[in-house]
């Protein structure tokens, strides 16, 4: 829904996380609110601030030069020192994933609504998790799910969820084991007419910083974008054709999934694999998304492979 003569707010604005997805928006979202004359702010693992790596000092740096304010918190803390920190502003955009655990993003959405933020994003940049449902075999899922029967159960603050199925990097990861180019191999999860959603994390961020800047404001929906929407059997034609090599390909069924899942039920790729074979969930059109609807370009797989091999 949008709200009537809804204007967004853009004071007093933090983005938990700056890791790939939360860099993403605030390189989106910085000079937008900056030309606002708003301030914006950036939550951080302690050690990012103390102790940066390379990839950190560089991060860190960027983020200065996007006029960000850098903020060491812990979120592993408990709920009432999270409140605290979040009573100070009025929207959060939370891109941190389970950085503490299980639990992580239930504990975050309860700070959230006891601080009194008034629009929050919670982290679910990934599948339709409505539709997944309970009991998916994968309990990151089955937390997602509980953040949104959470959220829906108040009405005293905002919220708006961007679905985004996986990041497009994800198929090509070779734990995952769908594309491997080093092997030369691609799988089809359930069957190659099985669909996915991806998008990757550069649109999710230019995505998901229209969507907050869009008025009427949107509260209270599921937005849903893509990057793309493809079946494996689509994939592996587009992999072979931009890379111009043959792949060996192979299908692995639901039952081959389920059975792989028996062996290995903690480990979480195998647990990926089988979710994702089942499709309910993982794909939506991509003419039915905000991105579609508003006519904003975006990375398909296809535009995806050819900037990473130059072609």
């Amino acid at each position: 829904m949008t709200t009537e003569n809804g204007k967004v707010d853009l004071r007093d604005m933090l983005v938990l996380g700056a890791g790939q997805l939360g860099m993403a928006v605030l390189r989106a979202l910085a000079p937008r609110v900056r030309a606002a004359g708003q301030p914006l702010a950036a939550l951080v693992s302690p050690q990012m601030v103390q102790s940066p790596t390379a990839q950190d000092k560089a991060n860190l740096e960027e983020l200065r030069a996007l006029g960000v304010e850098v903020i060491g918190f812990d979120l592993g803390a408990d709920e009432d020192a999270l409140a605290a920190l979040f009573s100070r502003y009025r929207t959060v955009l939370n891109c941190t994933g389970f950085v503490a655990g299980p639990g992580t993003q239930l504990r975050i959405t309860r700070a959230v609504m006891k601080a009194g933020v008034k629009r929050y994003f919670p982290w679910q940049f990934g599948v339709d998790y409505d539709i997944v449902g309970r009991g998916s075999g994968q309990p990151v899922f089955d937390e997602q799910y509980e953040v949104r029967q959470l959220l829906r159960a108040q009405a005293a603050v905002e919220w708006v969820i961007v679905s985004t199925g996986k990041f497009t990097s994800f198929l090509f990861e070779p734990s995952f084991d769908v594309v491997n180019l080093d092997r030369g191999t691609i799988h089809g999860l359930g069957s190659w007419e099985t669909k996915v959603t991806v998008t990757t994390p550069e649109d999710v961020g230019k995505l998901t910083t229209e969507i907050l800047m869009t008025e009427p404001r949107i509260a209270n929906e599921v937005v849903f974008v893509a990057g793309d929407t493809i079946s494996y059997g689509q994939l592996a034609a587009v992999v072979e054709r931009v890379t111009g090599r043959t792949f060996q390909k192979e299908e692995w069924t639901l039952d081959k999934l389920r059975a792989d899942l028996a062996v290995a039920p903690e480990d979480v790729m195998t647990r990926y694999r089988a979710a994702f074979a089942l499709g309910d969930g993982m794909w939506w059109d991509k003419a039915d998304t905000f991105n579609a609807r508003k006519g904003l370009k975006v990375i398909d797989v296809e535009g995806y492979l050819r900037a990473r091999f130059g072609r």
